[in-house]
């Protein structure tokens, strides 16, 4: 048997933007959700995070000028991907609000389909739809205890 992985899940997902509060009303548009968190406040934030999905993920936008200096200016390297249900209409929803495409909506086969966007403010936006990660889901589901249930 080998180690467990040091990795054990996506805590938080950051992404940047200049104009944070602008950044902000733009992802509550989309997501249908307002941010649980804004510092130093919601008139001028810093700083905001959502709770997303199935597990609550947490999702930032974070200030680029708390950037590090090196960071890139062009979208690129790791794309984090959203798991969706419909992603040619959560593409055309997020391109309705001012998105590019990034990577157009690609078969990936065995039910796979990924796409990614590129926000109004510079960063790459991931999904994908995919079965893994919904028999992973379903998986969690059985194995959850009922509500109510002592542990």
């Amino acid at each position: 048997m080998s180690a467990p992985s040091p990795l054990r899940g996506i805590a938080q997902l950051n992404i940047s933007a200049d104009d944070v509060g602008e950044a902000r009303d733009w992802y509550a548009r989309f997501l249908g959700v307002d941010p649980y968190f804004q510092r130093p406040d919601a008139e001028n934030p810093a700083y905001v995070e959502f709770r997303l999905g199935d597990h609550g993920d947490e999702f930032g936008i974070i200030d680029r000028s708390y950037l590090p200096s090196t960071s890139p200016i062009e979208p690129g390297g790791a794309i984090a991907r959203w798991h969706v249900d419909d992603i040619v209409a959560t593409v055309d929803r997020l391109k309705e609000l001012g998105a590019r495409e990034y990577e157009p909506v690609m078969e990936r086969g065995e039910g796979f389909v990924t796409a990614s966007v590129v926000d109004p403010f510079g960063n790459v936006l991931g999904l994908i739809h995919s079965p893994h990660y919904l028999e992973s889901l379903a998986a969690a589901t059985r194995r959850a205890p009922e509500h109510g249930t002592a542990l």
